[in-house]
């Protein structure tokens, strides 16, 4: 009997996926919360603050409020919403940066949208560290389920298991009360009143929202030319231009990708 057990243990084993690693909330500048386990980043490079152009008032009011937090402050959990590739996640990342540069005992947890209801066993893992968290959660939308907007206002305020004076979410959204596009997607609300009010309900949460626009050419050009000037590498604004028009739109990411190909048109790398 004993020699059965010995196998059927043996065969769990290896059957059970082995324990995450789980990472020091105390040394690393970044880390990811994935499978119920805090790892570290590998590679967190922020762009300097310096290099996002054209969102200069968001840029201060969220470096303001996080280095409050990083100081043991009060600050705000924040909602950085509005059009894709205008700079919302390179700004996270890069206040979060600034502040470590400073010398603020401050990280990055990323959180993916899907996972917010392990963030209590996050908050437990991180109350007691003597360091500030941002927790960053990317895109959220309503592909990670009807539950997910109560979900996070529960976080925010008012749940059981809010987080922790050293935490603050930092969420980014392509809309500014992060809701559904189809009306179907409304379907268990009781009434039209019912699911604007809880749209409303998750925007109040967040302390600061921070929008984030479409830019215009002049300002697209700007960020050609700050990214350009950064690697050394000259631009032809009518080019720079064509590559936008060519991806349908200009935005910060376009002008980033639009000076990462002049490096390679160079035989260059681009940091």
């Amino acid at each position: 009997m004993d020699q059965y057990l010995a196998r059927i243990a043996a065969a769990l084993e290896r059957i059970a996926p082995p324990p995450l690693p789980v990472a020091d909330p105390a040394v690393h500048p970044a880390y990811v919360w994935q499978r119920g386990g805090l790892e570290e980043a590998r590679a967190f490079a922020p762009l300097p603050l310096g290099l996002l152009t054209g969102i200069d008032a968001q840029k201060e009011t969220l470096l303001a409020n996080t280095r409050r937090l990083a100081a043991g402050h009060a600050a705000h959990d924040a909602l950085l919403w509005g059009a894709r590739g205008t700079g919302k996640s390179a700004l996270v990342k890069s206040v979060v940066g600034a502040c470590q540069a400073e010398g603020h005992a401050i990280a990055l947890v990323e959180v993916a949208g899907d996972r917010l209801e392990a963030l209590p066993a996050l908050f437990r893992t991180i109350a007691g560290v003597r360091r500030a968290f941002i927790l960053f959660i990317d895109d959220l939308g309503f592909e990670e389920g009807a539950d997910a907007p109560r979900a996070l206002r529960s976080l925010l305020e008012g749940g059981a298991e809010a987080r922790p004076d050293n935490v603050r979410l930092y969420v980014t959204a392509n809309r500014r009360h992060i809701v559904a596009r189809q009306a179907t997607e409304q379907a268990d609300a009781l009434s039209p009143r019912d699911a604007m009010d809880d749209k409303l309900a998750l925007a109040d949460r967040f302390g600061l929202s921070l929008g984030f626009h479409v830019v215009d050419q002049a300002t697209y050009l700007a960020m050609v030319e700050r990214y350009a000037m950064r690697a050394g590498l000259p631009f032809d604004p009518a080019d720079a231009i064509l590559w936008a028009t060519q991806r349908g739109g200009r935005s910060g990411r376009v002008a980033w990708q639009y000076a990462v190909e002049l490096a390679g048109r160079a035989g260059r790398a681009m940091a």
